[in-house]
């Protein structure tokens, strides 16, 4: 059967569909020619290897998807057990790029915040990741090239991923039950126009978004997705000033100081490759911090983070509060709008439940007046010293969120 699934024939890819691959890259220039882009101009991303035919579905007479339109390379997956599936297959397209034309980051470098405080501007967004008294940034202006970062921090084998087109930075554990430690890279195809992974131990399937495996061996297998944020580089180097951040030495040639997709995160952008139904509760691009407990998903809106700066709130039973403040610039940076960044945590602390407001230089509770950062930590007050627990969240765009969790709640202020 698996030679019937590469009996196929070719067709061309339309050109936009190379054009504004949601996984592409782009060739590195000198930095004195870096130029920002115009402002809504979408540059064209190059991948590491860009083919410009791809292979259909094979005879459909031998064909074990008949009826399904396939519309991504299936030569490049001989080793893929496409029986095995949680999903119609016919969700799945590709973005232009072949496997890993996008190259994951497997051996990450890194250097001190002195070194990367050469080049990355005070409000450029990272992802901040800690565990075990490792504490890392991960800037945008690299993984927005990478997507994948295959890293260990403290002893903990993790995934960082950003799928530049959902917005969407999700940290996860690689490690299964079993003990096996995978490493994932990018098929070059998408759905629901979020990046679609592939672990090289097995060559499953896994959706970014919700860190589930969707073809092959590992179908239903979940990820756990760990505690991570995004934040302002100033930010980071305030409270980790011996973190470690990781460089632009990754062994690719990319242009770390420009965007391919500037102008993309404007709230009235359209989702690029999205052939889903939006759902107009909200813009398609506007941010949202989203959790999920208990079965319960709950999305919050950073038009109203951004008038309020927190908000106290419970579900499923858990007192939540969600912090917002300025100083982090757009994802898709080149000097973009400062969108702020946002931290969820458990408002619960040493069996008191504390009610949060905001303040000039942080947030303070109402019940001890202590003062809070971003990071869930007081600074001052009767509770210096304590630290909230983080709640498991993301900023995704919302079309993204909405499409993979329909029954999300929108938060909304309380009725005066």
């Amino acid at each position: 059967m698996r030679e019937s699934l590469l009996r196929n024939k070719k067709i061309w890819l339309p050109a936009f569909a190379v054009v504004l691959a949601a996984c592409s890259a782009t060739v590195e220039l000198p930095q004195s020619n870096i130029q920002a882009p115009k402002s809504g101009e979408i540059q064209d991303p190059i991948s590491e290897s860009d083919p410009s035919e791809v292979d259909v579905k094979p005879n459909v007479a031998e064909d074990p998807f008949e009826g399904v339109d396939l519309r991504f390379n299936l030569r490049y997956w001989p080793d893929t057990d496409f029986s095995i599936r949680n999903i119609d297959l016919g969700e799945i397209s590709s973005g232009g790029p072949p496997p890993d034309g996008i190259p994951a980051i497997d051996n990450p470098v890194f250097e001190n915040v002195a070194d990367a405080d050469t080049w990355l501007g005070f409000d450029w967004p990272v992802m901040f990741f800690e565990d075990n008294g490792v504490a890392r940034a991960y800037p945008l202006a690299i993984l927005i090239h990478h997507e994948i970062v295959n890293d260990v921090v403290g002893d903990l084998p993790v995934a960082l991923t950003f799928c530049p087109l959902c917005n969407s930075t999700i940290a996860f554990d690689r490690r299964l039950a079993d003990g096996t430690v995978l490493d994932f890279g990018t098929t070059g195809n998408l759905r629901n126009s979020d990046l679609v992974m592939y672990d090289r131990q097995t060559r499953s399937w896994w959706q970014q978004f919700t860190g589930e495996g969707i073809v092959g061996e590992l179908t239903g297998t979940v990820l756990e997705v760990l505690p991570s944020q995004i934040i302002g580089w100033s930010e980071f180097k305030e409270r980790h000033p011996d973190g470690e951040v990781l460089s632009r030495n990754t062994g690719h040639v990319r242009n770390y100081g420009r965007n391919p997709y500037a102008g993309y995160d404007s709230i009235g952008s359209n989702p690029f490759l999205f052939e889903g139904d939006l759902d107009g509760r909200l813009p398609a691009v506007e941010r949202v911090v989203a959790i999920e407990i208990g079965g319960t998903d709950v999305a919050y809106p950073f038009t109203l983070l951004g008038e309020l700066q927190v908000l106290n709130d419970s579900v499923q039973g858990t007192p939540l509060t969600v912090f917002w403040q300025t100083g982090t610039a757009s994802t898709f940076g080149n000097a973009g709008q400062d969108t702020g960044s946002t931290a969820v945590y458990n408002r619960e602390l040493d069996g008191q439940v504390l009610s949060f407001q905001a303040a000039l230089d942080g947030f303070r509770d109402e019940q001890t007046g202590s003062l809070w950062n971003i990071f869930g930590e007081a600074v001052d007050g009767p509770l210096a010293g304590s630290q909230l627990d983080q709640v498991v969240s993301a900023e995704h765009f919302w079309f993204a969120w909405s499409v993979f969790k329909p029954d999300t709640i929108i938060w909304q202020p309380p009725a005066a």
